[in-house]
């Protein structure tokens, strides 16, 4: 490093953990939600006059919204886990400023 570089070295302390990506537990808990729902529809005779489109249909309308549910609580859980698990260290942050170039106007 030249006598011209200014360097600045700042230190902080900072927390570690890991975050689960929420929008990934939402979606795979509304899909988990539709599957689950699918698979109790079939299981159970249908009206004739409903038949199991109709049926299936109007059961996603609760199967969905709590996948969705069971799947933002998960990610909430595994979150306060995180958080109970997170390490503190001290990260370094160097600036190192370079010289004026020739011409170039200084502040």
């Amino acid at each position: 490093m030249s006598d011209e570089q200014a360097e600045t070295v700042s230190q902080d302390e900072v927390r570690i953990r890991r975050v689960p990506k929420y929008p990934t537990f939402i979606i795979l808990g509304g899909a988990l939600g539709a599957i689950v729902t699918l698979v109790l529809t079939m299981s159970q005779p249908a009206d004739p006059n409903v038949g199991y489109g109709a049926l299936f249909g109007y059961f996603l309308l609760f199967g969905v919204p709590a996948g969705v549910l069971l799947g933002a609580l998960l990610a909430l859980l595994l979150d306060v886990i995180g958080r109970r698990r997170a390490r503190t260290v001290t990260a370094e942050h160097t600036v190192i400023d370079a010289p004026p170039v020739e011409g170039e106007l200084l502040d």
